[in-house]
């Protein structure tokens, strides 16, 4: 076995957790349902182990299912409660699939509040979050980078994990994006994953540029590979990903590409703890 672990996929069920936010005309590779024999079969093809299962949706339903039913290859679940609840109360009613979690996440970059991460009952509850060793994944754009980096040095104690560097491939503004990333990396609490750029795969130059501003920000310590698959399907695919990203980190030592490759993920998140 390789000991690759895939810190960033998903899995949905329409039936149970609609995503309406996929486009049949525009997204006709991720029009489907995707279950755990879907996840082993693209863990085999691109040569990795394990994944951390994220949420796709606000829901703590969907969470429960993840944590039920995502299969054996799953070494983790990132999934959601109501932050701006009782964040504890919330916890206790996910009984002993718990164990499986190792983090939540809510979709910041969709919330119609541009200060939710901001909110003081957020803030309790991340508080919480610290102290039972979860850790929360950021997913945010450009822009919300200051605000994330903020509330991440307010919060010392809990480990954060920023999605996708920040949303890099979603935005032109990449003098802006590296000053936010910057500041994120500079909070000794914040990760990062190298994931949600395979629709950049094509663009080598701009991709090894802001693949070289994250190595250079946060070391191989705090960044972790994840394909963001399905939705990598949308670009070069999961594949061609575990490819560039074997290059783009090709010329660091051993222990660095073991970092990224699976050990930070797994330190991060206490995968197998």
């Amino acid at each position: 076995m390789s000991g690759v672990i895939d810190a960033h996929v998903h899995l949905w069920n329409r039936a149970t957790d609609p995503q309406p936010w996929i486009d049949p005309a525009t997204m006709a590779a991720i029009d489907r349902d995707f279950g755990p024999g879907d996840l082993a079969r693209m863990l085999d093809e691109t040569g990795s182990d394990t994944a951390v299962v994220v949420q796709a949706g606000n829901s703590i339903a969907e969470t429960r299912r993840l944590l039920a039913g995502s299969g054996p290859r799953t070494a983790g679940v990132v999934g959601w409660i109501d932050l701006t609840g009782d964040a504890g109360a919330q916890l206790e009613t996910l009984g002993t699939g718990a164990r499986r979690l190792v983090g939540l996440r809510h979709l910041v970059h969709l919330d119609p509040d541009p200060a939710w991460l901001h909110r003081g009952d957020v803030g309790v509850a991340l508080d919480v979050l610290g102290t039972r060793g979860l850790c929360f994944d950021l997913v945010v754009r450009s822009w919300q980078q200051p605000l994330a980096a903020t509330v991440a040095g307010e919060h010392p104690g809990l480990r954060f994990v920023l999605d996708h560097l920040g949303g890099i491939a979603d935005t032109a503004d990449e003098d802006g994006w590296e000053r936010g990333l910057r500041s994120l990396a500079a909070r000794p609490n914040v990760y990062a994953k190298v994931s949600g750029l395979a629709g950049i795969v094509t663009d080598e130059e701009r991709l090894r540029r802001v693949v070289g501003v994250a190595v250079e920000a946060f070391g191989p310590q705090r960044l972790m590979y994840g394909s963001d698959w399905p939705v990598a399907c949308l670009g070069a695919g999961p594949v061609d990903w575990r490819t560039a990203v074997d290059d783009l980190i090709g010329d660091l030592s051993t222990a660095e590409r073991h970092a990224i490759m699976s050990g930070t993920a797994s330190a991060c998140y206490g995968l197998g703890a």
